[in-house]
């Protein structure tokens, strides 16, 4: 079983920044994809960032394009997502999720990912 915790969520005001961070523990298995996905009561899990194994592809939502950046540290089975000029729609509970194995298909599903964290809030005041 792979276990996966976030932290680094809180309270920020409008403008200002945060740093997420999630780490892969428990049984050895690959990590090809690591991805943070958020939620709203009442709607639907969403995509925010992913990244693959080598680094060399990397997806985020349009609306957080050019104000987050997902990156990750294989060695220490750790994905990131530093969010910088945050807005009061980007409050939501983040999540972090994981895929172990190579697929040919957008990393923007979240239906690809097979581990899922307990969510950090993040919530953002004006």
């Amino acid at each position: 079983q792979v276990q996966l915790v976030e932290s680094g969520g809180g309270l920020v005001q409008t403008g200002g920044s945060l740093s997420l961070s999630c780490t892969a523990s428990g049984r050895a298995v690959g990590a090809y994809a690591m991805g943070w996905f958020r939620q709203t009561p009442g709607k639907e899990r969403e995509f925010v960032a992913s990244i693959n194994w080598s680094h060399s592809i990397k997806s985020y939502a349009d609306s957080v394009k050019g104000r987050f950046t997902i990156s990750r540290d294989n060695a220490k089975n750790a994905v990131y997502l530093q969010m910088n000029s945050l807005r009061s729609e980007d409050t939501a509970v983040y999540y972090c999720a994981l895929r172990s194995l190579y697929v040919d298909s957008d990393l923007s599903d979240s239906s690809l990912f097979d581990y899922w964290g307990q969510g950090t809030q993040v919530t953002v005041s004006s």
